[in-house]
């Protein structure tokens, strides 16, 4: 492997022991007190490009994934946000092209996108 360049670390495979392989949850939460929040920063459009994105690929359904909508995940500060799970690997993404790429990598291929991690440090 050249210098400088390293790999994305693998993710074990769970599909043994779980009925879907991952969740990925989505935070969707609306503040009405004008406080930072997901949903204004297109949550929603987010986690629709998503689903369409998983099922596109086959990747839906039992021994796949799953994409799921949450409430406030309390990570308001670095929104919008995602979480996988078994994983617990949190992102932050900024467009679908984002998404695209943590479907592609991580849901797809088992690599964790570094570069969309959420620092863990961020909280509300």
């Amino acid at each position: 492997m050249p210098a400088g360049s390293a790999r994305a670390p693998r993710i074990q495979d769970m599909s043994d022991t779980s009925y879907y392989r991952h969740h990925i949850f989505f935070c969707l939460n609306q503040r009405a007190n004008g406080e930072a929040c997901c949903a204004d920063h297109r949550a929603q459009e987010a986690f629709d490009h998503c689903k369409a994105a998983v099922k596109a690929a086959g990747l839906a359904g039992a021994g796949g994934v799953r994409v799921n909508k949450a409430g406030c995940l309390d990570r308001c500060a670095g929104g919008p946000v995602a979480v996988v799970y078994p994983e617990a690997v949190w992102y932050q993404f900024v467009d679908a092209a984002d998404i695209d790429e943590i479907v592609e990598r991580h849901l797809q291929k088992g690599e964790v996108v570094e570069r969309l991690r959420l620092p863990a440090h961020i909280g509300r």
